[in-house]
Parts: structure tokens; C-alpha cells; sequence
């Protein structure tokens, strides 16, 4: 074997190891894998630094921080029981997720044997996240009433539209709607709330301060706005939490790094609802489906579920209304002006972006 074919450049290391190419100059400057360097001085990635990395992305899998998995690579156990347990937990979790899958599958191949063939909503709901979960309300204005049924809620889900489509009222209404549901508000980074619960929660400081040391080791940002964010995201209380445009005041690796570390909660995590307007946020192409995404259309039509692939309906509109973090930095307060009417009349409040 050649020696172009034993070493790969950090963009194929990366690839196959499934991570970034980021990640991998991180796990070098920790000093934890040391690639060797061609005759160019360029960084090559063998089958012992290939190895070497692979047992890296295999404890972080678990939960491990990079301190934790230097501490087990060198034959030390500091860390590994609360990161077993939660590993743990996540296994049991879908265990009842499967479990309660297979009952479904069981039942409708009953009813298959009787002459009565699944139908195509049953079907599809095989492969939700918490099945059956669901809400129905009347919408707010300016929907005027009509009534809006969401069912099968995924654990992650993502409220999308142009400037006065109506997504904060969704949000809001949603957060009442929901039973036990929080809403998470702009204000969250300056109303001194965050802090004072931390100072009050000793396990909820725990919880923030271990999640927000991995977010900075991928990349994140240590900022106030991102420490009232993890607050209320690791704040176990509310069985559902509705957020008001997720990105604001995080920079584009911050969102990056928030975004992986939301979409890997698995299928059995409480439901969240993300208000965004940012691709870093809203990865079309990592959506899977523990995800949903929620369209409130410009012409005021009623919120709809999109599916995340080109071609789709409404998967367009959804692209439009993303945008990367640099262009949503530039446009951030800015306000949609409608004429007012009914209850807006009184408030004269135009609505957010």
C-alpha cells in the first residue's frame, strides 16, 4: 500500500471519522492525537493517528468533555461514572421509544391480518419521536381564530417565516397551548433572571457549567447570552420550552456548536420549540426525524409542517427565510409595520423579525 493511500489529509480524516475538520485541530491542540506531517509540512492523519482519533470521537459519543477523555486515555477514570450514567439513561430511553414502536407495529399487522390495511398517517408515524403527543388551539391573530392541530410533536422543532408572518404569535401561543411549556424570551440575556436562578439551583449550575464547557470546546462562545440560553434549556422543570429566536447574540460558531449539540438529545428528550431565522441554527440538510419544521407562510395561510428535502412543499419559503448569522446580525430588530387592527389597534405594535 502506497503511502498516499495510508495517510489522509485533514479533510479526509474528517470525513471519515465523521466529524469536522475543526474538531480535529482541536483534538490536536489538546494534544491528544499528533498527526504527522508530509514532505510538504502539511498534516497527515496514519492508521495510528487515525486510530488514536477514532477512540476520541467514540468517548465523546458518551458525553465525555475533552478533559474527561485526556483523563480516560491516560488510564484514568475522573468523570466517567456521571458520563456512563447519562449514556446510560439515553440507551433506556430508547429502549421505550422502540418498545412502544414495535407495540405499533404489532397492533397494525393485527389489523392487517383482519382485512383492515394500515393507513398512510399511521404508517409514517412509525418513524416519529413520541408518538401521539399533540396540541390543538385556535391561532392568534392574524390567523383570526382558525383552529390549528399539531400532532406527533417531535423533540426538536423549528418555527420558521418572513418578516410579519405571525411566527412570535405561533410561539407564543404555543408556549400557552402546551401543557407545562415555558417561553423564553429576547429579554433572557439582560433581565439578571438567568443569574439569579444559578445562584439559587446548585445542580442547575452544574448542569449549565458542564454544557457549556463542551459548547466552548467546539467552538462556542462563553457569552451572556448564551449563558441565559443554557439556563433554560437545561432547567428541567418546563415540559416543553418555546424560544424566541434561539441565535440571538450568539456569533456563527456558537450557533454551530448549539445546533449539533440539540440535534444529538435523542428521540426520547422533551419537546423544543425554536424560533429561528439563521441556516447556522436551521441545518436543512442535518434535519432528521427526532425534527420538525413549522412555516408561518407570508400570505398568512396557516402554519404547516415542511419536510426538509428540495422539492417538498414549502421547502422553498423555508429556504428564504434563512439567512447565514453575518446577514442576521445586520438585520436584528428589525421591525415588520402592519396597519393596526382588532387587538393591535389599541397597542400599535408592529411585529418583530
Amino acid at each position: 500500500m502506497t503511502a498516499s493511500l495510508r495517510f489522509l489529509n485533514p479533510g479526509q480524516a474528517a470525513r471519515r471519522l465523521g466529524v469536522s475538520a475543526k474538531a480535529l485541530r482541536l483534538y490536536e491542540a489538546r494534544g491528544l492525537v499528533a498527526p504527522e506531517r508530509n514532505a510538504a509540512g502539511w498534516r497527515a492523519y496514519g492508521p495510528e493517528q487515525m486510530q488514536r482519533a477514532a477512540d476520541i470521537v467514540a468517548l465523546r459519543a458518551l458525553g465525555l468533555s475533552l478533559a474527561q477523555v485526556a483523563s480516560v486515555l491516560q488510564g484514568e477514570a475522573d468523570g466517567l461514572a456521571p458520563a456512563l450514567a447519562a449514556h446510560q439513561a439515553a440507551l433506556e430511553a430508547r429502549v421505550r421509544q422502540l418498545a412502544g414502536t414495535i407495540d405499533q407495529v404489532r397492533g397494525l399487522r393485527t389489523e392487517l391480518e383482519r382485512g383492515h390495511p394500515p393507513t398512510l398517517d399511521e404508517l409514517t408515524r412509525l418513524q416519529h419521536a413520541q408518538p401521539g403527543l399533540g396540541v390543538e388551539f385556535a391561532l392568534p391573530w392574524p390567523w383570526g381564530g382558525e383552529t390549528f392541530t399539531l400532532r406527533d410533536i417531535r423533540p426538536l422543532n423549528y418555527i420558521v417565516g418572513p418578516l410579519g408572518s405571525g411566527k412570535t404569535r405561533l410561539a407564543l401561543r404555543l408556549a400557552e397551548a402546551l401543557p407545562g411549556a415555558a417561553f423564553l424570551g429576547l429579554e433572557r440575556a439582560t433581565d439578571g433572571r438567568a443569574q439569579v436562578r444559578l445562584n439559587a439551583d446548585p445542580a442547575l449550575r452544574w448542569r449549565v457549567e458542564q454544557t457549556l464547557a463542551r459548547l466552548v470546546e467546539e467552538g462556542a462562545w462563553a457569552s451572556e447570552a448564551l449563558l441565559a440560553l443554557l439556563v433554560g434549556l437545561e432547567d428541567e422543570g418546563p415540559a416543553a420550552l418555546v424560544i424566541d429566536l434561539v441565535e440571538q447574540g450568539l456569533d456563527s460558531a456558537t450557533q454551530q456548536a448549539l445546533a449539533a449539540h440539540l440535534r444529538a438529545r435523542g428521540p426520547d428528550a422533551r419537546p423544543l420549540f425554536l424560533m429561528t431565522r439563521s441556516c447556522a441554527m436551521l441545518e436543512l440538510a442535518a434535519v432528521g426525524t427526532d425534527a420538525a419544521i413549522l412555516l408561518c407562510p407570508a400570505n398568512h395561510s396557516p402554519p404547516t409542517r415542511v419536510l426538509p428535502f428540495p422539492g417538498a412543499p414549502g421547502y422553498e419559503a423555508v429556504v428564504t427565510c434563512l439567512a447565514p448569522p453575518e446577514v442576521r446580525a445586520r438585520t436584528e430588530g428589525v421591525i415588520a409595520w402592519r396597519p393596526p387592527q382588532g387587538q393591535d389597534a389599541a397597542s400599535g405594535q408592529g411585529l418583530r423579525a
